[in-house]
């Protein structure tokens, strides 16, 4: 059922979304060679109950998972996709790549962003990656508009993909079995949003939606693999991969990012 947020619990939503934002920018900035993964979810997790709010991922348990996840960030580097799980032995190093996908519990409400930066100097072929997937948030949110589709998020994204294959000499792989989604009371509600699709289909955007957009962009094929550890996708070519996420409001209007400074 989607759920349509009444105007109070917006107001606490937009405050979450830049506590977020706050929070997500600053673990950016400690991105560097050397660092591990878990100094990254340990700074994200004491920057979020520093502002009397509560990491939205640790200890949340999707539907058939084995174990609830053990982290506040999700940290997936290079061929890595989503849900990678931060670990003191994973070091960043100059070239790599990484996600970082964050969310906010605020008042009781959840926000929830991504963002893909460079480890150090990276290679044009990364950077023309994280630069498309970027560009194709934007593309997908643009679209969203109220009286659209989530069909219309979905192609717009595709359709932004595949005018840039040409253009860098790529055939990027859009993964499609890990989807955008509503959010709000819950981390994950409904509708399913995918990046790919027709236009005029599927649910109705209406004013009052909150949700979320995350385009998943392969250097390769979109198949994915999950790994023994229930919570880490990677490609199964084991090419690069990048992913941003905005969530946002649907309006009587332009839709308006939540999750910014």
């Amino acid at each position: 059922m989607i759920i349509i947020k009444t105007s109070e619990e917006i107001k606490i939503l937009r405050e979450g979304g830049k506590r977020l934002a706050t929070v997500l920018y600053k673990v950016k900035d400690m991105v560097k060679p050397g660092v591990s993964t878990k100094d990254l979810d340990i700074y994200a997790e004491d920057l979020i109950r520093n502002m009397g709010d509560e990491p939205a991922f640790l200890n949340y348990r999707p539907e058939g998972a084995e174990y609830p996840f053990p982290a506040s960030l999700c940290v997936s580097v290079n061929d890595e996709v989503v849900h990678g799980i931060p670990n003191k032995k994973r070091i960043l190093k100059e070239g790599d790549i990484v996600s970082l996908d964050l969310g906010v519990k605020h008042k009781g409400l959840f926000t929830d962003m991504a963002i893909t930066i460079p480890v150090g100097a990276v290679s044009s072929i990364n950077q023309k990656l994280m630069d498309t997937t970027e560009q194709a948030l934007k593309a997908g949110v643009d679209a969203a508009r109220s009286g659209g589709t989530v069909g219309d998020i979905g192609f717009a994204v595709e359709s932004f993909i595949r005018s840039k294959d040409k253009k860098n000499n790529m055939q990027y792989g859009i993964v499609e079995v890990l989807s955008g989604h509503g959010v709000g009371r819950a981390i994950h509600e409904d509708p399913y949003i995918p990046n790919f699709g027709k236009k005029g289909k599927g649910a109705k955007l209406i004013p009052g939606m909150v949700i979320a957009i995350e385009p998943m962009i392969n250097l390769g094929a979109k198949n994915v693999t999950l790994e023994t550890d229930g919570y880490t996708f990677r490609t199964a070519d084991r090419k690069n991969s990048a992913h941003f996420e905005n969530t946002i409001l649907i309006t009587d209007g332009e839709p308006e990012i939540l999750t910014k400074i």
